[in-house]
């Protein structure tokens, strides 16, 4: 097929298609406009950014110019789902293009705006509804709108709608379609439960593939930089400054990942907008602008609102988070590389996601070229500051050390005098071992404070007995030290008595 001429198309979509410059189908709209003019229900798998929405919406414009019968009031003659806000803009923006000569009337249906405006241009009835499906069951719930007049159903981007989770909510709209229609099914990739679901939703249903399911865009260039999570802000902001950069696309997995990478940008210096599901429809319609006219060079998105970005222009994808569904990879790097040109898709990947790479690569059956910007593992730990001078680990190096409190490295000669109880310093034990984290006086006499030693260390000591030894709270049993021991001011032992021995007098007061 060389023109869209040849595929039999009415003369005022043709017309339109030569005012917009396009003149040859590509591969998916050449192989699934005859099917679907015949009236076949058809499977349309091919990659994003290769025709698609033209592939159903021409052949869906054509039907309507043969049957130019007037909706009745609150009905719908086509219905096309699809899985995003700015997906359903962009449908509804070609089906306006494609067939401006054909006087006909497409309404949107999507979440983010007032319900209100779309209740009143559904009451007298419109030719196509292009809805996500959250909206439009509130639609029919509310009694604005019936499905039972669809002739035409369109499910695009099938994939993503069950990756979403609106599986549920399709069943409940098919359900209330008519049993005789014509359904179309249009993906990227064909999984398993995609082709469950369109089994039981079409009828003998043919099948056109492009391209093999999965494979990504041969114009891409794929690369994986293995980086520490912490990393990655820094790492983008690098990439975005030496990369020739022309319009760059950064995917996070969650709407909070992509407010924290903005933020992580801005700070670097950087330019970016974020789009998801928390952002108003204004908010979004804004920032796609911006990025479309390319006042904004960086856009940051998560996988839901990016099925919507046809922007031409898009230089790099980055993956700041690789997609935990291998699926996702493929639809993400095809925002690059969009009519014939060329592109590139840099993926950041950390230890915690390495799963998600293998299962990509086995998803594309191709390995991708890595390269590591972690730092060097493999090389010998820093060594431990060295000790301070008079600890007893310099002293003593097969002793073990406890090192869990501040009095801890400062053991005296010959006792161990220098622990404190409840993390403090202790400065000593003295008259029979009771200090209480207080400074006790070492001798019979008075001390340099003035105070006199305790009453209760002098009977014990007339007695002729040896000091009695009282465990640490915290010491784990050890014995105190001996009764009369010298403290000097930062915690030392002056003198070390054998235990049961008399203590040097030396250190002590006159009595």
């Amino acid at each position: 097929m060389t023109s869209f001429s040849e595929l039999g198309l009415a003369e005022p979509i043709v017309r339109a298609l030569t005012e917009e410059r396009h003149v040859t189908p590509t591969p998916i709209q050449a192989e699934a406009i005859p099917h679907i003019l015949s009236g076949r229900d058809l499977i349309g798998i091919a990659q994003t950014g290769t025709g698609k929405t033209a592939a159903f919406a021409l052949p869906i414009l054509d039907h309507l110019a043969r049957h130019p019968a007037r909706p009745l009031p609150k009905t719908a003659k086509v219905l096309i789902l699809s899985p995003t806000r700015e997906l359903s803009a962009q449908i509804q923006e070609n089906f306006e293009k494609f067939g401006r000569h054909l006087n006909l009337s497409v309404a949107l249906a999507i979440g983010g705006v007032p319900m209100g405006r779309q209740i009143r241009a559904l009451h007298p009835g419109v030719d196509v509804l292009v809805a996500t499906p959250g909206r439009l069951m509130d639609l029919v719930e509310n009694r604005a709108l019936t499905l039972d007049k669809v002739s035409v159903f369109v499910l695009d981007e099938a994939d993503q709608m069950l990756d979403m989770g609106f599986v549920h909510a399709i069943r409940a709209i098919v359900r209330r379609l008519p049993a005789k229609r014509h359904s179309l099914f249009f993906s990227a990739t064909m999984p398993g439960a995609i082709s469950d679901l369109a089994k039981s939703m079409l009828h003998e249903p043919v099948t056109v593939a492009v391209t093999p399911v999965a494979k990504t865009a041969d114009r891409v260039d794929q690369r994986v930089i293995l980086v520490d999570k912490q990393a990655k802000p820094a790492l983008l902001a690098e990439l975005l400054t030496s990369e020739p950069v022309d319009r760059a696309l950064v995917f996070a997995r969650t709407k909070h990942g992509a407010d924290k990478v903005v933020r992580a940008l801005a700070k670097a210096g950087h330019v970016a907008e974020a789009i998801h599901g928390n952002k108003s429809q204004n908010q979004r319609d804004r920032v796609l602008a911006a990025f479309r006219e390319g006042t904004v060079r960086t856009l940051v998105a998560t996988d839901i609102a990016a099925r919507g970005i046809d922007v031409t222009g898009v230089s790099h994808v980055f993956n700041f988070d690789l997609p935990n569904v291998p699926e996702s990879y493929v639809h993400r790097i095809g925002r690059t590389a969009r009519a014939g040109r060329e592109g590139i898709a840099i993926s950041f990947c950390d230890g915690e996601e390495r799963a998600y790479l293998k299962s990509i690569e086995k998803l594309i059956k191709m390995q991708l070229p890595l390269t590591d910007r972690r730092p060097q593992s493999g090389t010998a730990p820093a060594p431990l500051p060295p000790d301070a001078p008079g600890t007893s680990r310099a002293r003593d190096e097969g002793r073990p050390q406890n090192s869990g409190r501040p009095g801890g490295a400062q053991r005296g000669r010959g006792g161990r005098g220098g622990e404190g109880q409840e993390g403090r310093p202790q400065q000593g034990r003295a008259n029979g071992g009771r200090s209480e984290g207080r400074n006790a006086p070492a001798g019979g006499g008075r001390q340099g404070d003035g105070r006199k030693p305790d009453q209760r260390g002098e009977a014990r000591k007339s007695e002729g007995r040896p000091a009695q030894r009282r465990e640490d709270q915290r010491g784990g049993g050890k014995p105190a030290p001996a009764q009369g021991a010298g403290i000097g001011a930062v915690g030392f032992m002056r003198t070390a008595p054998a235990r049961g021995g008399k203590p040097d007098t030396g250190s002590r007061g006159p009595r």
